[in-house]
């Protein structure tokens, strides 16, 4: 069975980019020397599932030339935007629009075991259809005031259990949930 994880950050009021996709201010909360836990999350991961704004802005911010920065990894770009043929397109890079349902089936089918879903309205139809599993949440002692929210407004309805809480020298908190089945 595929297990589906969130491993997102977002300002204290809940929003993961600014208007216009600006992440800077992270980079500004983030504590010198401060291990968040991302690389050890990172490395239990076999595939992702992010939408095309978040694979734009990392295009945008490392380019196309070369690996992509995930590694060996299936990244796969929910979109009804796919790249014009004249588009740099990293290799093992898939762009689709499955629903998160007809996603799972094709990743069990795969034998992926563990998916990362990443970018808010990826995370929202996901959450939406009740597949999401866990979520490591870290809160950047940041109020940007308005901006791209964590997740988006929609019928998103989950019952968590809080598995652990770390906090940090720098303000940043991570917050890790599961999702309680009924």
């Amino acid at each position: 069975m595929t297990r589906l994880s969130v491993f997102c950050a977002s300002s204290t009021d809940g929003y993961i980019a600014t208007l216009d996709d600006d992440l800077s201010w992270l980079d500004d909360a983030v504590g010198e020397g401060e291990d968040y836990g991302y690389d050890e999350f990172i490395a239990t991961v076999d595939a992702l599932a992010i939408g095309r704004g978040t694979y734009d802005y990392v295009a945008r911010a490392v380019g196309t030339v070369g690996p992509h920065p995930w590694g060996e990894r299936s990244v796969y770009v929910f979109t009804h935007r796919p790249p014009a043929p004249t588009d740099e397109v990293w290799d093992g890079v898939t762009f689709w629009a499955p629903t998160p349902r007809e996603a799972l089936a094709h990743w069990e089918a795969a034998g992926h075991e563990r998916v990362y879903v990443d970018g808010g309205q990826v995370i929202g139809q996901f959450l939406a259809e009740g597949l999401i599993d866990d979520l490591t949440l870290t809160k950047a002692p940041v109020l940007l005031g308005e901006g791209r929210p964590l997740f988006p407004p929609g019928p998103m309805r989950a019952q968590l259990r809080l598995d652990d809480v770390r906090a940090f020298p720098s303000g940043m908190l991570n917050l890790s949930y599961s999702r309680v089945r009924d």
